[in-house]
């Protein structure tokens, strides 16, 4: 099973994003949806580091709710491929008002 963790850091304030909300998706099998696994909000520093879901290989994707973060965003999908189950996937985000960022993380 796979561990999968993010963290939503404020590039214009510099500071973790305390209390963002994160859809956790899985792509439905004919490929045409997706479906809601788990909702969580980071903690203090901006983190969730577990999700209270069985995660195997397939498609998935965090969608951030970056609406208190940037007037331009008022969402953020990342969408990733689990390959490998055995792994832990950590997802960041970088928001600011106007850019975003993100990467595969260990």
């Amino acid at each position: 099973m796979v561990s999968l963790s993010t963290h939503v850091l404020d590039a214009a304030k510099g500071l973790p994003a305390a209390g963002t909300t994160v859809r956790l998706e899985r792509r439905d099998a004919d490929g045409g949806g997706w479906t809601t696994l788990a909702a969580a909000r980071t903690d203090g520093d901006g983190r969730i580091k577990e999700w209270d879901t069985e995660l195997n290989t397939g498609t998935y994707r965090l969608v951030f709710d970056t609406s208190g973060l940037s007037d331009f965003f008022p969402e953020v999908a990342v969408a990733f491929t689990i390959t490998d189950p055995g792994r832990h996937l950590h997802v960041p985000l970088l928001i600011s008002p106007f850019a975003y960022s993100t990467y595969r993380g260990s």
